[in-house]
């Protein structure tokens, strides 16, 4: 049986972001290619109206109760503009914030704050609103032995940001690119004709460390997964009871993924199921914005 005690040295195959990586090279990568899309040869309302001598401060501040992710954002962004400008964060990447709680006070130049605002905020909200996602999902399910992981179904270009976004909510990483580990699914089977010829074709070609995960859609899978020796099963699309039953005839040696079809509305019922990870796609994929806005001071 499973004991369901979860374990950082079973999720080998999930990464977990630097966060000083995402800030020095992935914010700087995405904040040059989103401004050079919203500027295009500079903003003409604002550099028509202002000029850069004139200094403003601003007021960042959350329209809804939800979770911090992505403030790194604002001094990247700004650093790309003539000028300086200082920011006072008054809360922490992860941290709660409540409904009209300040969330970080700037003070520079009025054509850098109006014309970094759009970019800042569509990062800072999107970000925002993936790390509230996440923590809602890891509170509902309220079992420290099972790891709430997102995957690779992101937007293009934005993926380090919004795995870190998931990190910032209290959820881990699944492998990060196709390089981070092996994962043997439907079609890969199909082609290689089994799961036992799949997993030893990986085992003759690459690395001792790489990790090898087999996606599984029957009881028969499961077995024929565990005698192939896969380093993690995942159980694609099961009720609660369901893996419950198949976690039973799987050694514990090997780390147990669910997937598929699991939202607030379902996850607690698998509280206790026996598996090691709940890895959901629509938390990076689809997540609703946390609204926040931007405002001069008077």
């Amino acid at each position: 049986m499973k004991t369901g005690i979860f374990s950082s040295s079973k999720i080998t195959t999930f990464v977990q972001l630097n966060p000083i990586f995402v800030h020095n090279h992935l914010y700087k990568k995405i904040v040059e290619d989103a401004l050079f899309e919203d500027l295009g040869m500079g903003d003409i309302t604002t550099n028509s109206i202002f000029d850069a001598s004139q200094i403003a401060k601003g007021t960042f501040r959350a329209k809804s109760a939800g979770v911090i992710a992505g403030l790194e954002v604002l001094e990247t962004v700004y650093a790309f503009f003539d000028g300086d400008v200082s920011v006072e964060l008054l809360v922490n990447n992860g941290g709660l914030v409540s409904n009209q709680q300040i969330v970080a006070e700037v003070e520079g130049p009025v054509t850098t704050l109006l014309s970094g605002e759009r970019v800042i905020l569509n990062i800072l909200q999107h970000m925002s609103g993936i790390a509230t996602s996440t923590r809602e999902l890891v509170r509902l399910l309220d079992d420290p032995t099972i790891a709430v992981v997102d995957t690779r179904k992101t937007l293009p270009a934005l993926r380090g940001l919004q795995k870190y976004a998931v990190t910032c909510g209290g959820g881990k990483n699944h492998r990060f690119r196709l390089d981070d580990g092996a994962m043997i699914k439907d079609n890969h089977i199909k082609a290689a004709g089994s799961i036992t010829k799949a997993v030893e074709q990986i085992r003759a070609k690459a690395g001792h460390m790489v990790s090898i995960e087999v996606e599984t859609e029957s009881k028969a899978q499961v077995l024929e997964a565990v005698e192939a020796g896969a380093d993690v099963i995942m159980l694609d699309n099961r009720s609660p009871q369901e893996v419950r039953e198949l976690t039973s005839i799987i050694p514990d040696h090997i780390t147990v993924e669910v997937s598929g079809g699991i939202n607030p509305t379902n996850i607690a019922a698998y509280r206790g199921c026996g598996a090691d990870i709940i890895s959901v796609g629509w938390i990076t994929h689809s997540v609703k914005a946390l609204d926040i806005s931007f405002n001069l001071n008077n």
